[in-house]
C-alpha cells in the first residue's frame, strides 16, 4: 500500500501521463478608464495590488454565486460557512447543489449575462477539459504548490480535490466485499448503488470506470465497467437510487460507489445511526480530482477570484482534508508544516496502481456511456 503522501503523487503522476493540458496565453488585466481593475481580465491577485485590494473589490461586488456543492461533500458546508464568516460583506447564493457537472455549464449558458448565473464552477475533468473556452484564466497565490499535472497552465481549471473510487458498505448488511465479483451475490441482492448518472454525473462515470479496469478493462475501455453492471441489475443487485445519508440509514442502499472522501463523509454523518465502512478494492485503483473554474461571464468577478484564492488557502485546503478528500496543495503543505497530519495520515489506504482517464479516453467513454448505458440496467 501507498503512503497518503505517495497516494497524492501517485494521483497526479497517473493525470500528467494521461492528461493533454491545453495551451492559452495569460493576459494581464486591463484598468477601467477611472484607474480601476477589471476584475474579469484579472489572471492573478497581483492585478489588484495585493489580497486586500481584491477583497476590497470582492465586498464592492457584495455577492457570490456557487452551483453544485452538496454542503455533505467534502465538506463543502464548513469550506463555505468559513468564506461566509471570513467575508460577511459577501453573500454566496447556494444553487442547485445537487446538479452534475454538466447541468452546471448548462446552468451558466442558460442564465449568462443575469446577475444569478454562476460565478464558479466545480467539475470533473471530462467537462473541464470540454469547455474551456467557458472559463477565465486565473492563477492564485498558492499557484506553485499544486503539482503540474493538476493545472491548466494559464489557470483556466485548476484541480481542487481528489481521490479513489471506492465502496462503502454498512457491515450489519452486507460482508466486507474484497472484488466487484462478490457484488454479484445473493448476500448484496437489492442493495448496492452508485452515485448518479454515469452518463451525466462524474462520481457515477468513475464508478463505471472502476468497474472496468477492476473487470479486464482499462480506462481506454469502458464496456467491461458497463458489462459488470448489467450482470449486476440482471442478478436484482443493482439499486437505482441516488444514495444519500438519508438513503443508507433507512438501508435503501447498504452498499454504494463512490469516492472514497465522500463514503468517508457518509461514515461520519451516521455515526450513531449505522456502522460503515470503506474500501479502496486491490488491484487498480481508479482516481480523480474535480477541478474549480471561473466563469468567463461570472456577474461577480472579484468575488469568484476571492473564493479561488480562499480554496486554495492552507484554511480550506485542511477542511477538505476533514471531508476525507486529498486537497490538491497537500504534498506543499505536508512540507511546510501546514497540513493537518492527524486527518491527512487518516485517509484510507490506496492501491499500488493508479489509473486516470486522459481526455480523449473520457469523451469515448462518455459516448459509449451514452449509447450503451441505458440498455445495460433497463
Amino acid at each position: 500500500m501507498l503512503s497518503t503522501r505517495t497516494a497524492i503523487a501517485g494521483i497526479a503522476a497517473a493525470i500528467a501521463l494521461t492528461l493533454t493540458l491545453s495551451s492559452c496565453a495569460s493576459t494581464s488585466a486591463d484598468a477601467s478608464a477611472d484607474g480601476g481593475v477589471d476584475a474579469a481580465t484579472a489572471t492573478s491577485v497581483s492585478a489588484f495590488g495585493d489580497l486586500a485590494g481584491l477583497e476590497k473589490a470582492a465586498k464592492a461586488e457584495g455577492a457570490l454565486n456557487v452551483i453544485a456543492l452538496p454542503r455533505d461533500w467534502a465538506n463543502y458546508g464548513a469550506v463555505l460557512d468559513a468564506f461566509t464568516e471570513k467575508y460577511p460583506e459577501i453573500t454566496i447564493t447556494e444553487a442547485s447543489p445537487d446538479a452534475s457537472s454538466a447541468e452546471e455549464i448548462q446552468a451558466a449558458d442558460n442564465l449568462k449575462g443575469q446577475d444569478t448565473a454562476p460565478d464558479v464552477f466545480d467539475v470533473g475533468a471530462a467537462v473541464a477539459l470540454a469547455n474551456t473556452k467557458k472559463f477565465a484564466p486565473y492563477q492564485v497565490a498558492t499557484w506553485a504548490d499544486i503539482p503540474d499535472a493538476l493545472k491548466e497552465q494559464s489557470g483556466l481549471w485548476v484541480g481542487d480535490y481528489g481521490g479513489y473510487m471506492a465502496i462503502g458498505y454498512d457491515p450489519d448488511a452486507v460482508p466486507a466485499p474484497k472484488s466487484l465479483d462478490d457484488l454479484l451475490g445473493d448476500e448484496y441482492k437489492g442493495k448496492v448503488a452508485i452515485n448518479g448518472d454515469p452518463t451525466q454525473a462524474g462520481a457515477a462515470f468513475a464508478a463505471v470506470g472502476m468497474a472496468s479496469v477492476q473487470s479486464g478493462g482499462s480506462t481506454a475501455d469502458f464496456q467491461p465497467g458497463i458489462d459488470f453492471f448489467s450482470k449486476l441489475n440482471k442478478a436484482g443487485n443493482f439499486v437505482k437510487i441516488d444514495p444519500t445519508p438519508a438513503t443508507i440509514a433507512s438501508g435503501e442502499t447498504p452498499v454504494v460507489f463512490d469516492w472514497d472522501y465522500l463514503n468517508v463523509g457518509y461514515g461520519k454523518k451516521l455515526d450513531g445511526q449505522r456502522k460503515w465502512e470503506v474500501v479502496v478494492l486491490p488491484g487498480t485503483g481508479y482516481a480523480g480530482y474535480y477541478n474549480q473554474a471561473i466563469s468567463a461571464d461570472a456577474p461577480h468577478p472579484a468575488a469568484a477570484r476571492l473564493w479561488q484564492e480562499f480554496l486554495y488557502s492552507d484554511e480550506a485546503q485542511n477542511l477538505w482534508l476533514a471531508g476525507g478528500a486529498r486537497p490538491a496543495r497537500a504534498e506543499a503543505m505536508e512540507a511546510a508544516g501546514t497540513i493537518d497530519k492527524e486527518l491527512f495520515d487518516a485517509l484510507p489506504e490506496t492501491p499500488a496502481e493508479t489509473v486516470v482517464p486522459s481526455a480523449k479516453e473520457s469523451e469515448d467513454a462518455a459516448a459509449l456511456l451514452g449509447s450503451n448505458w441505458a440498455a445495460a440496467v433497463q
